[in-house]
């Protein structure tokens, strides 16, 4: 089954809580969303040990961090006006479409007040 960036709910640069997995109770920030996987990519969270042979692009090789998608239904939204994890409604606002806190019932856009 096919998701829009729109189904996701979240958007790049999102803060988010992980509620499942190694990382539980961390906060980050989205990095990128894949929507056909509905997956999230949390900048420091989700980090795998990979070792690399030497190549063109590690020249010494050895044991690098790869930061791994999380499963986008593992993570929860903070907003940022009341800094609680919340579930995002939309409102239509002069014939746009606002994603809003349903604890604060104020806009989550980034850079929106």
């Amino acid at each position: 089954m096919y998701y829009s960036m729109k189904t996701l709910r979240l958007k790049k640069g999102d803060t988010v809580k992980i509620l499942i997995g190694k990382d539980s109770g961390k906060t980050g920030v989205v990095e990128q969303l894949f929507a056909t996987e509905k997956k999230v990519l949390v900048k420091g969270i989700n980090m795998f040990k990979k070792h690399v042979k030497p190549s063109q692009k590690y020249p010494s090789g050895g044991i690098i961090d790869i930061n791994k998608a999380l499963d986008i239904s593992n993570v929860l939204l903070v907003c940022p006006n009341c800094g609680k994890t919340t579930r995002i409604e939309y409102s239509i606002e002069k014939d746009a479409k606002i994603r809003t806190c349903k604890k604060c019932q104020k806009s989550v856009e980034i850079g929106a007040k």
